[in-house]
């Protein structure tokens, strides 16, 4: 599996009520819209948005990430609207194993109506049929409750609690892991 080629042109990803592309800089006030809610970031390792500029910022990281054929984010496009709702990716990636976690964040507008499932079994699905993957897994805090759901209803296994996990926000989080094998897709 070469990331590189993948990610030199990062495909476009189509799904019954979705589209999963490359952001651009036109996707700033959808994406400030979801990014400056906090309840949005409130479980995510990012800082919630401020200003229209810390939005900017965040899309000139992802578009130099593009243009240097390294692993980067779909932006996840509402076909019903035309709008950017949130962003899905692999946050981690080990090619030697043929591992990788992914990662999502979708506005609060959308919650609860499948969405986010929708994305991710995309994504799972890309990773098991192009990028050659055995196993893909994702974490979430302990109190995320939408997040673990999610996990469930794309096939993966609760596979236990990383206790102090992780460092964000001024403190350790406790982790809820889970996975999907290639065999269980």
């Amino acid at each position: 599996m070469e990331i590189e080629k993948i990610y030199c042109d990062l495909p476009i990803l189509e799904t019954e009520r979705l589209i999963l592309r490359k952001i651009t800089l036109d996707d700033a006030e959808d994406m400030f819209l979801y990014g400056s809610n906090e309840e949005v970031s409130k479980y995510v390792t990012w800082n919630t948005h401020k200003t229209l500029s810390d939005t900017k910022e965040f899309i000139g990281f992802v578009l130099n990430k593009y243009e240097n054929s390294q692993v980067a984010p779909w932006g996840i496009e509402y076909k019903e609207n035309g709008k950017l709702i949130g962003t899905i990716d692999f946050v981690w990636l080990q090619p030697n194993h043929k591992i990788a976690e992914i990662g999502y964040v979708i506005s609060q507008d959308y919650w609860g109506i499948g969405l986010t499932t929708e994305a991710a079994k995309e994504v799972i699905k890309f990773g098991f049929e192009k990028m050659d993957l055995v196993r893909i897994q994702a974490r979430c805090f302990v109190e995320n409750i939408g997040s673990a759901r999610v996990m469930e209803k794309t096939g993966m296994s609760f596979e236990g609690i990383i206790r102090k996990g992780m460092f964000v926000k001024e403190k350790h989080q406790d982790l809820k892991m889970y996975s999907i094998l290639e065999e269980d897709f």
